[in-house]
């Protein structure tokens, strides 16, 4: 299974950290985010990656290159507008090739076990979203998630409602009918919640979503931190 690299943001919140720096290569206790999720994918036996970029996304292509000294095969979907999420998604699926891919947003580091996310059977869930207890800045979370492992957005509803992780498994059929154009993918999301087809687990390890200029010295105050230890 193939993995796919969401890198095209244009990193608003992090300005001036990002006013000629791409997010993604920010760096946290000396490696980039965007290399870290490499590595992590990479030790996770998943060395076939996608990375789609806008935003000085050449300097993304020059600081990863194609892998090998990852150990890992990386090719590149560049966007000359921003499609958003799912429109980005889908101007990649000819890259991607798969029936369902991981899907990791660059900005975030975790140490999430990646090698415990499993391809989707066609014709079953469309999603597999990767769900983490509420942080302080998100304290409403996104989504419900039952004990049975189905994810939901009911109002009302008793399931605890936690946040998307920006890590999941899709299936290339969440996507049928869109063109490449921008579009979100919430809306997606939705619909085939409403379908039954969205199943989700809830992660309790670390878990950081590098947000703001704040919160990514904080992240390397803890990272220096455990380096000390």
């Amino acid at each position: 299974m193939k993995a796919f690299i969401l890198a095209a943001g244009l990193g608003k919140r992090m300005r001036p950290l990002t006013d000629e720096l791409p997010k993604p290569l920010l760096q946290v206790a000396g490696q980039s985010l965007i290399a870290h999720q490499v590595r992590r994918l990479v030790a996770a036996g998943i060395d076939e990656l996608v990375i789609n970029h806008c935003y000085l996304g050449e300097k993304i292509e020059q600081h990863l290159g194609d892998g090998s000294r990852y150990g890992a095969s990386i090719r590149y979907s560049r966007e000359t507008r921003r499609l958003e999420t799912a429109g980005g998604i889908i101007k990649a699926l000819p890259l991607l090739e798969d029936s369902s891919f991981i899907v990791v947003n660059a900005d975030i580091w975790t140490d999430y076990p990646f090698e415990r996310l499993q391809p989707l059977a066609d014709n079953s869930d469309l999603a597999h979203l990767v769900l983490v207890p509420n942080s302080q800045h998100h304290p409403r979370g996104d989504f419900h998630l039952q004990s049975g492992g189905r994810v939901h957005q009911e109002s009302g509803s008793d399931d605890p409602r936690l946040t998307f992780s920006g890590i999941s498994v899709m299936h290339r059929e969440l996507f049928a009918g869109h063109p490449a154009e921008p579009l979100a993918l919430l809306p997606l999301l939705q619909d085939a919640m409403t379908r039954g087809r969205v199943s989700g687990e809830c992660y309790e390890g670390r878990w950081i979503d590098v947000g703001t200029p704040e919160r990514l010295q904080q992240l390397n105050d803890i990272e220096s931190r455990r380096t000390v230890e």
